[in-house]
């Protein structure tokens, strides 16, 4: 049997959502392979829990959002730091494992990389936004080409790499149930920060004379209560933080999703989630979310930073058949789907490394 550990983000807790999307897809993956019969194990920090997965609960300082950070922001651990004493447990316990899968958009897994004997496979969850981060990955890339996963071209592109692994993303399709109607109202789901864009979505919002619900964490309060204080007579609530179980009802409920992303999503989990609920995004060209919606079914892809494309597209949400959104993300996006992509990249990394090591038997 083969048994793998996965490295979670070092940035909060599992469940806190300050990992966004990447919590979820270490969760879809781990359980993914679960299914396969693979052994697996998480190591995350202290508080994290995961249902039917064994959790290793880490204690330490967490790190500092790369994304709230300047893109020349020196490499800093904090004292005592969760990353660090993550990935000493890593080192120490690395003979219990086949593989280790990394999902934490950090430097230190990178640099540490060559002195593991256990393979060291990482999933780049986020687009460029460090230079030093940058150096880091594609150095990884040339180096361990084999050993670094990618969600989309759009997220590759701005690394400036080529030929490397693309792994797309997943959910649990069957745990979204499908609704065929919808409310006369729109839905945003993210991390409240500005690089989403939420703004955006409530200009637009305004303009239709249409409700907004707003969904996800809050990372700034100061953007929102700006954003609050800007737009006092638009009908937006603001519903949390939420379980899946509950996004889903809340999600499903409306009639499109709104992504409004300034930044270059690596992937956008959330679209995949929409389209489960057979509900239709409207999103930005840009990044991962121009990959995955197919423009005129399953939603529409407009200018970057456009409201008044946003506008224009929301009235046209009735053209979208809300079961195609959903055949969409079961055909594409399926933790079967995701299985097989990671199954194969498991077992080459796998068969490489018994190559290697039998020259030296």
């Amino acid at each position: 049997m083969v048994k793998i550990l996965f490295a979670a983000t070092s940035v909060g807790f599992l469940g806190s959502g300050f990992g966004g999307g990447a919590e979820l897809t270490l969760y879809n993956i781990a359980t993914a392979l679960q299914r396969r019969g693979y052994e697996v194990e998480v190591m995350a920090a202290a508080g994290s829990k995961l249902p039917d997965i064994p959790v290793i609960e880490i204690e330490g300082n967490v790190q500092i959002s790369a994304q709230t950070q300047d893109r020349n922001t020196p490499i800093i651990l904090p004292p005592n730091s969760l990353l660090a004493n993550m990935w000493e447990y890593a080192r120490s316990q690395q003979n219990r494992y086949d593989l280790i899968f990394n999902l934490a958009y950090d430097w230190l897994p990178i640099y540490l990389t060559p002195f593991f004997q256990c393979p060291v496979a990482h999933i780049i969850v986020m687009s460029s936004i460090s230079q030093f981060m940058d150096e880091a990955v594609i150095k990884l890339a040339h180096e361990y080409p084999l050993q670094v996963a990618f969600y989309t071209h759009a997220q590759i592109e701005t690394f400036g790499l080529k030929n490397v692994r693309l792994l797309s993303n997943a959910i649990d399709v069957e745990a979204y149930s499908f609704s065929p109607t919808a409310k006369n109202q729109l839905a945003w789901v993210s991390r409240i920060s500005p690089e989403k864009g939420l703004e955006d979505a409530i200009a637009a919002a305004q303009q239709v004379k249409m409700p907004l619900k707003v969904m996800g964490m809050m990372q700034d309060p100061d953007y929102w209560q700006a954003i609050c204080n800007k737009y006092p007579d638009v009908d937006v609530e603001y519903l949390g933080f939420l379980s899946q179980p509950a996004l889903q009802e809340a999600l499903g409920s409306c009639k499109g999703m709104l992504m409004t992303q300034k930044w270059v999503e690596a992937f956008g989990k959330v679209v995949i989630e929409a389209l489960a609920c057979g509900v239709p995004v409207i999103a930005y060209r840009r990044g991962g979310p121009a990959e995955i919606i197919q423009d005129g079914k399953t939603g529409f892809l407009i200018e970057p930073d456009s409201i008044p494309d946003l506008v224009a597209k929301i009235p046209r949400l009735d053209e979208i058949n809300r079961q195609t959104c959903r055949l969409q993300a079961e055909d594409e996006f399926s933790l079967t789907a995701m299985g097989d992509r990671v199954e194969r990249w498991i077992q080459d990394i796998l068969s490489v490394r018994g190559k290697n090591q039998s020259k030296f038997n």
